[in-house]
This record gives structure tokens, sequence and C-alpha cells, in this order.
């Protein structure tokens, strides 16, 4: 029997459903199991015999609603029982609903609208943490028939090899900083997180993540650090991988990279901005000491958004409520 599930974009999200497909795979061997989405994630679910991937080309053949009936065709090939749709926007609805008509065993990721709004909303907001959206992933296959507990059946996989000519030197503890994200409002300003990257560097190896004009800083912080590198500018998103899965640490903001790193059992502290992990977006099985969290006493309006993609007046400085001091000592706890 084959499975098709569907999470197109983005990278965290994404990397969000490899522990249940890693356990979808070890409970059910005879099972194949397609993760349909961008050419650009593959790398993720290369683990498991049977996982496969089919890639998405949402700027040709599959683009617009012709293209979704010409994907639809396409993955009819494979002869599905079973769709999960992890996304649940416009796009994969109709891809949903195609298969539905085909008498085809659908089923569609909650995102609990309801109880986010309640959370990031200015007046009545009921501070409470939400369902992690790991498990959220792990109750639509529940509800297609499968019976997966995260808690009990994951196992983290080992340390990749690293295959490029990248420089990891293993004889001293390696860290991995991602400083940005897709908003601004999730970036701890720069210049702060240019203290930590300086302090750390005195007694570990920092490697920085980034891409597109984020590798311009990035460089120039490996120039002016020593033990400071930058594989982003000249490695493939698998020997990203590769690299993130035997650090000894990750340090990112709410982004993708956070995601990654914990996936491989990395120990990952995360630095809130206006967002904020009771939204249900704390990278796998990390602790809560792990999560360092803007100040609501002095931003009482924290979460206000769901994304980050929101601003509030005077909220400018938010990050600025926690101190380089605060992720260096969290680091260095974790480290010793």
């Amino acid at each position: 029997m084959t499975t098709l599930i569907f999470r197109f974009s983005s990278l965290g999200d994404v990397a969000i459903t490899v522990p249940v497909i890693r356990c979808l795979s070890k409970k059910y061997p005879d099972h194949n199991f397609i993760v349909v989405s961008r050419e650009k994630f593959k790398p993720l679910f290369a683990e498991n015999s049977n996982v496969s991937f089919f890639c998405c080309d949402f700027k040709g053949r599959h683009k617009g609603f012709k293209g979704l009936i010409n994907l639809y065709k396409d993955l009819s090939e494979f002869n599905p029982t079973r769709i999960a749709d992890l996304h649940n926007v416009l796009r994969s609805k109709i891809l949903s609903l195609f298969f539905k008509f085909s008498f085809k065993k659908v089923r569609t990721l909650n995102k609990l609208r309801s109880e986010k709004k309640k959370l990031t909303r200015s007046k009545n907001k009921i501070f409470k943490p939400l369902s992690s959206v790991y498990y959220n992933y792990q109750e639509v296959f529940n509800r297609l028939g499968f019976h997966v507990d995260l808690n009990k059946d994951h196992m983290f996989p080992g340390a990749k090899t690293i295959t490029s000519n990248y420089n990891f030197n293993i004889n001293i503890k390696n860290i991995g900083i991602a400083p940005f994200a897709k908003h601004q409002t999730k970036v701890y300003p720069l210049d702060l997180m240019q203290t930590v990257v300086s302090n750390l560097s005195k007694y570990y190896n920092i490697h920085l993540f980034g891409f597109g004009d984020e590798l311009i800083i990035l460089e120039k912080w490996s120039k002016a650090y020593q033990n400071v590198q930058c594989p982003s500018k000249s490695i493939t998103f698998n020997e990203e991988l590769q690299i993130i899965s035997n650090l000894d640490l990750m340090i990112s903001m709410d982004s993708g990279n956070g995601h990654l790193s914990s996936i491989y059992d990395i120990p990952t502290i995360t630095i809130w901005g206006l967002t904020h992990p009771y939204l249900g977006f704390k990278p796998f099985l990390m602790d809560d000491n792990n999560q360092i969290c803007s100040s609501r006493d002095k931003f009482p309006l924290i979460p206000n958004s769901v994304y980050g993609n929101k601003t509030i007046k005077g909220y400018e400085g938010a990050m600025r409520s926690i101190s380089p001091k605060e992720i260096i000592d969290k680091a260095q706890e974790i480290l010793t």
C-alpha cells in the first residue's frame, strides 16, 4: 500500500514531518510512503528505503489549476490508498479533493487556527501552550489508520558522514549559529549576535548558517574572528545537513535551522522575538529551558502572530530584552 504525504513548504514545516515519517517507516516496513514537496527538500527524506520523494514543479508542469490536474494524474500513477495533507492550504485542499472524488482516504492537518488567534490577539489574549506541530502531524496519520507514537516509536539516526572538503574539526566542540529568519521580528539584533559569536568563538568552533544576502554579513564575521566559518556559501543542502548532524549545539531563531538540528538530536537553543514557543513550533523534544524568549513583562502582547510577519509599534526592540550573556551562559551550560 502507498500513502502520499503533502507538505510543500517551508523548510521548517517540512523538517517537522521527518520524525513522524521515521516512525511510520520503522513501524510499517511493508508500506510505501511518498513525500510530495519541492525538490530542494529531497535530502531530508533519504534515510529510509520505503520512503520516496516526488518533486513538485509549481513553476512548470504543476503550475496553476491545470498544473494541479497534472499533479493529480502524476500521483495517481502510484495508486495511493491514503493521503495525508500536512499543509492544509488551497493547493493541497484542491489536490486532496481530487483524491476524495477517487474514493481515497484523505485526512488533513488541523492548524488550530482558532486557538492560535486567541493566543496572538491583543485583547483578551489566552496565554497557554498549544499542542506541538510535531504531534499534530502525528495525529493526521493516526486518523488515517496508522498507530504511531513519537514518544515511543521514534529513533534518531546517527550523525551523517561529512563528504565535502569542509573543514570540520571534531577535536573541539562545534556550535552552529543561524542568526536570520524570514521575518525581521524574529531576528536577534545583529550587533548583539556578533557579541555572542565573538565570545563563543574563543572556546568553540562556530559554523554560521544563512543564504543569499545574509552571507555577506556572515562572511564578515568569519573573517573577523578565529574559529568561525560560513559553510553555507560553498556546500549543498545535503552537505549542510551532514554538518548540522555533527554539531554539539545549534543556536537558532524561530526558523527552519532549529528544526533541522533538533531532528538530528542536536541540542538547540531557540531565540524568540515576537513569536513564542507556546504556538507549537518549539524544535523537536527540546527542553523548555532552551527557549530564550523576549520579555513578556516589558512586551505583554507577545506573541502577536504565528509566523512573525506582523509588527507592533514600540516592539521593535523587544529582542534587546535578551542579553548576549543569557545566550552565552546557556550555551556553556549545555556544552560543559
